[in-house]
Formats: C-alpha cells, sequence, structure tokens
C-alpha cells in the first residue's frame, strides 16, 4: 500500500491516447501480478486490465479490448496501459494494482495513489 506510484493522466479529445505509467522503485510488487482499475465519480471501482507476473498473459475488461494494451518492462518495475481510441466514458481516476491471479478474481495487495485521465467530447 502506498509503494506504487501511477502516472501519465491529462486532457485528450476524443479518439485521442494516452500512456499510463506505474512505477515499482523498491521491487516491493515484482513478482505479482500488476493492472490497473478505474473509478469515475459517483460509480464503484472497476477493473480495466491485468498482467500476470511472468507477462505471458493479459486480461481486459470488455470496455478495454481492442484499445487498451497493458505490458511490462523486464525489469517488472514498471506496468504501462497504451490506452487508445480514448472515449468520454474512459473518463476517470484510474489505479495501478499489484496483486494475485489476474486482480478481478485475485487479491489487491498494492494500490498506486490514482492518476486522473479526462476525455472530452
Amino acid at each position: 500500500q502506498g509503494q506504487l506510484v501511477d502516472s501519465g493522466g491529462g486532457l485528450v479529445p476524443a479518439g485521442g491516447s494516452l500512456r499510463l505509467s506505474c512505477a515499482d522503485s523498491g521491487r516491493t510488487f515484482s513478482s505479482y501480478a500488476r493492472g490497473w482499475f478505474r473509478q469515475a465519480p459517483g460509480k464503484d471501482r472497476e477493473f480495466v486490465a491485468a498482467i500476470t507476473w511472468g507477462g505471458e498473459t493479459t486480461y481486459y475488461a470488455d470496455s478495454a479490448k481492442g484499445r487498451f494494451t497493458i505490458s511490462r518492462d523486464s525489469a517488472k518495475t514498471t506496468v504501462y496501459l497504451q490506452m487508445n481510441s480514448l472515449k468520454p466514458e474512459d473518463t476517470a481516476v484510474y489505479y495501478c494494482a499489484a496483486g494475485t491471479g489476474l486482480l478481478v478474481d485475485g487479491t489487491v495487495v498494492g494500490w498506486g495513489q490514482g492518476t486522473q485521465v479526462t476525455v472530452s467530447s
């Protein structure tokens, strides 16, 4: 908790792209699956994407499939979320996460502080 630092959010027009980053400089979570959740005002936090510890498997929410790509570096310290063809409904605070399984079906053990993504229409 509090050991992941996410960044890269901003304001982008519909159809644009952003790349989010999540750093684990202390390597606290290098052996865990990594991914992102998001939360819009008045809504529950929802799963977006995950990547397994070795990077061999990725998993996406239906809303992200075909538009978002999750990846991690070879040192397993930084995870990225490339977001293309952004839609206004993607507007939310995006939270980096680390945990077991594919996060949505496991246990989240660490969270980033959140980075705001705003997509204008």
